[in-house]
């Protein structure tokens, strides 16, 4: 409850009040009643006084004639009886040695000496004095006034007059009700006044509290109304004005978030961040697919634990230790190649340090193909140059005076020349079709349309090798989407191959056959095969399984044949063991 402002306020107002109350009604009571027995005294001497005067004669008497003393006793008790009832009061007659000279209420003769009573002795030292105390005769407090008659100059006795206090207790208690009363009735008002007060004072303060919470959770629509103009309205506006502005803050912020995490989202780089003691603390969907990570694992974790690899760790360190961008280019796994570039974020993230991944594979293996094109290229150029440069020296050194002879070598030269051009057309088609500057005029194909023309082209070659060449090739098979004149090619370099690396008395099959939403083309042989070292290369331009390349050709035949089946929209591969054949196989889509 005390942790409420409502109450803070409330509860010392309340209790102020309050103790306001009781301090007021003690004070009042006690100086009611002060004056109430300064005039209740007051009274009282007046009323000796009068006494005195009347029983003057008396006091005379007994002062002026001791030997007749004892005679006026008796009209003096019995005056005092008479003048008691009159007054309603006790009244009583004490001479100046302190002997009770006559008494209302009790026995004179059987009193004690009053000459020590407190009342008697202010009398006679002061003329009156008065005290207040519990009469045991009565049994409760009374009121003692005395007065020193008629003067204390020469006085003749002292008269006393008591009345009992509890009416002025009576009284008392009646006002101390009604002071109670009040008191009570003023706290209960004082409560509804300080709660109503501190409900009004804080209400904006919760309205505030209930502000800033909705800020802390993110919702910055509400503000809080400015209803006065005092403080907690000025601490209200500058709120709103704050709301305001923290408004448009997180809007900037939402929106280069947005466009930083659409960044990283779409990047080919792989990202991560790194803190100064090596704990990743980002990282994008690239980094994941190229190092192999889950984001919910690899946060929060150890570079080194992470990435489980030395080089990227290794890049981190001395980019740290240098406070300067570190690279390097590393094998991530067998087929992946990676650069990692390590940049300190000095004035972003002090501390840590971006490593951004780059994949090098397809680079990698483009410079390989470069090198081995290049190689290869060289390679199949240098044995017909060679040819036609002996075969000219010859020509130059004498060999045109021996017609025979020049006849021979002109017909190698052409031989040679025609190699060379084969070559040269054949890697132009190649790089047209790589280029996709050949366009395909795709549409529904009988299969056979495909096979029959490559066979009928290809049989007498075949009979000559001295090998089977049979087609199995259904007739109610659908019809595929391709361009028959394209598809013939890839058929014919299949079966140009099988032809060449198969022996005498071996055997040669095309067949056709559906594959759901493809047909698959298919050309088996019985010839040399190919080894497994050999096999995931043979589509590449210039790679022969030949290692001796003896057997002639170019090696673009199968790197046009993939080139024109990924073109149609299907795949090529092929399967083979050394000494027991190869299949290559192709599908074409259904039309």
């Amino acid at each position: 409850m005390f942790r409420s402002i409502r109450w803070r306020i409330a509860l010392p107002y309340v209790i102020l009040i309050l103790a306001s109350m009781l301090a007021l009604g003690v004070i009042l009571s006690n100086f009611l009643r002060q004056i109430y027995l300064d005039d209740l005294e007051a009274q009282l001497a007046t009323e000796a006084r009068l006494v005195g005067e009347a029983l003057r004669p008396l006091l005379e008497h007994s002062v002026g004639a001791p030997a007749n003393g004892e005679s006026a006793a008796p009209l003096i008790e019995q005056a005092a009886r008479e003048w008691a009832k009159t007054l309603g009061a006790r009244l009583t007659i004490i001479a100046l040695d302190g002997v009770v000279l006559g008494e209302s209420d009790d026995d004179p003769a059987l009193m004690s000496n009053h000459a020590d009573r407190p009342e008697v002795i202010a009398a006679l030292r002061s003329g009156q004095g008065s005290s207040i105390r519990f009469s045991h005769t009565l049994g409760y407090d009374m009121l003692y006034v005395g007065v020193a008659f008629p003067n204390p100059q020469n006085p003749l006795a002292v008269i006393r007059v008591a009345v009992a206090l509890n009416r002025i207790q009576s009284h008392l208690a009646q006002l101390q009700g009604i002071l109670f009363s009040a008191t009570l009735f003023v706290a209960v008002l004082a409560v509804l006044l300080a709660a109503w007060i501190a409900a009004r004072a804080s209400s904006p303060l919760q309205q505030l509290t209930h502000a800033a919470r909705q800020m802390a959770a993110g919702e910055l629509s509400d503000q809080p109304a400015a209803v006065n103009i005092d403080e907690i309205g000025q601490l209200t506006q500058a709120f709103n004005q704050m709301s305001v502005q923290l408004r448009q803050q997180f809007r900037t912020l939402e929106t280069e978030r947005g466009k930083l995490s659409a960044v990283l989202q779409k990047m080919s780089d792989g990202v991560l961040i790194v803190d100064q003691q090596g704990l990743v603390q980002l990282l994008n969907p690239a980094a994941e697919r190229m190092l192999s990570l889950l984001a919910r694992e690899a946060v929060g974790s150890p570079l080194a634990e992470a990435v489980r690899h030395h080089q990227p760790f290794e890049v981190w360190r001395q980019c740290q230790e240098t406070g300067e961008g570190q690279q390097a280019t590393f094998e991530f796994s067998r087929r992946i190649v990676l650069q990692v570039v390590a940049t300190p974020l000095d004035q972003a993230l002090p501390g840590s340090i971006l490593l951004l991944f780059h994949d090098m594979t397809r680079q990698r293996q483009i410079e390989r193909l470069r090198r081995d094109f290049i190689s290869n290229v060289s390679h199949e150029l240098r044995t017909p140059l060679a040819a036609l440069k002996a075969l000219t020296e010859t020509l130059r050194d004498g060999a045109l005076e021996d017609p025979p002879a020049a006849r021979r070598f002109l017909a190698r030269m052409e031989t040679e020349v025609d190699a060379l051009s084969l070559m040269v057309a054949e890697l132009l088609e190649l790089s047209r079709i790589e280029s996709g500057h050949v366009p395909l005029m795709l549409q529904p194909t009988a299969p056979m349309e495909i096979v029959g023309p490559a066979y009928e082209r290809l049989c007498l070659q075949a009979e000559r090798a001295n090998l089977s060449l049979t087609v199995e090739c259904a007739e109610d098979l659908p019809d595929v989407l391709a361009d028959a004149g394209r598809a013939q090619q890839i058929v014919v370099n299949l079966l140009h191959n099988a032809i060449k690396f198969t022996p005498e008395n071996g055997q040669v099959i095309v067949a056709c056959e559906p594959q759901g939403r493809f047909v698959c083309f298919s050309v088996r042989d019985t010839g040399i095969g190919i080894s497994a070292e050999d096999l995931p290369r043979i589509f590449e331009r210039f790679y022969k399984a030949d290692r001796s390349r003896s057997s002639g050709g170019t090696g673009l035949g199968l790197a046009i044949a993939r080139h024109l089946v990924e073109a149609h929209g299907g795949k090529i591969w092929a399967e083979s063991q050394l000494g027991q054949g190869s299949t290559f196989s192709f599908t074409i889509p259904i039309a």
